[in-house]
């Protein structure tokens, strides 16, 4: 008997909104907020917590 895989759910933290998995997330994964827009890193996958995806610097080759 195969099992099927239900969509897992968690809050954006910016602005509270759901955000909807159709398969786990990795740990490290960019996602997007449908919502607010702000892209989120899976920081954790059981249970699934998300942060605010660091922002991208320039390198100015130092």
């Amino acid at each position: 008997m195969s099992q099927i895989a239900t969509p897992t759910t968690e809050t954006c933290p910016e602005c509270g909104a759901t955000i909807t998995f159709a398969r786990a997330p990795r740990r490290h994964e960019i996602v997007r907020c449908p919502d607010c827009g702000a892209e989120l890193e899976v920081t954790g996958v059981s249970p699934i917590t998300l942060a605010l995806a660091p922002e991208v610097e320039e390198d100015w080759g130092e």
